[in-house]
C-alpha cells in the first residue's frame, strides 16, 4: 500500500510540475505575441483597467480565458464522444496550452494586487512549497534517468529501447513445457 501511494504521489507531483512548466514557458511566448500587437491603446486600456480594480475583481479577470475557451473544450469531448481521437487530442491539448499562457500572462498582470489579499498570499506560498516537495520527490527519479540515459551514450536510444524490450520479454515468458 506504502508503495502505492508514493507512485500516486510521484504521479501528482509530475502532473504538478508539467503545469509549473508550461505555466514558466508559455507565459514569455504569450507576452511576446501581445507586443506584437499592433493595438497599443486596446493593451494599454485593458491593463489601465486591471489597475483600477479592486483586488477581490482581479479574480474575475481570471474567468475571462475560462469562458472563451470552454466552447473549445466542448468540442475536444464531442470528438471523444465522437472516436475522433486525434482530433479531441489536438483541440483539448490547443485549450490546455492557451489557457495555460493566457492565465499565466494573466497573472502576471495581476499578482501585485492578488497578493495583497491575505489568503490569496497565504495560497501562493502553499502552491510554492507544494511545488518545492514535487521538485524534491521527482528530482531523484530524473537523475536516475539521466544518468541511465548518459551510459547509453548519444545515438543509442533505439538500440537500448530494443535491448531492454528484449530483456523484458524474456523475463515474463512462459516457460516451454
Amino acid at each position: 500500500m506504502r508503495r502505492l501511494k508514493h507512485l500516486l504521489l510521484v504521479v501528482l507531483a509530475i502532473i504538478f510540475l508539467v503545469e509549473a512548466w508550461l505555466w514558466r514557458q508559455l507565459g514569455p511566448i504569450v507576452e511576446a505575441i501581445v507586443a506584437r500587437i499592433p493595438l497599443r491603446r486596446v493593451k494599454a486600456a485593458i491593463a489601465r483597467a486591471i489597475a483600477k480594480l479592486p483586488p477581490a475583481a482581479t479574480l474575475v479577470v481570471f474567468v475571462v480565458p475560462v469562458i472563451l475557451l470552454f466552447p473549445f473544450k466542448l468540442l475536444g469531448l464531442w470528438f471523444l464522444a465522437h472516436k475522433q481521437w486525434f482530433a479531441a487530442t489536438v483541440v483539448l491539448v490547443f485549450a490546455k496550452l492557451v489557457g495555460v499562457a493566457v492565465t499565466a500572462f494573466v497573472f502576471e498582470l495581476t499578482r501585485p494586487k492578488l497578493l495583497r489579499m491575505a489568503w490569496f498570499r497565504w495560497l501562493y506560498e502553499h502552491v510554492l512549497v507544494w511545488l518545492a516537495w514535487a521538485r524534491g520527490l521527482v528530482d531523484p527519479i530524473r537523475q536516475r534517468i539521466r544518468r541511465l540515459m548518459r551510459l547509453f551514450g548519444p545515438g543509442q536510444a533505439r538500440r537500448t529501447l530494443r535491448l531492454l524490450w528484449r530483456i523484458r520479454r524474456r523475463a515474463f515468458a512462459q516457460p516451454a513445457e
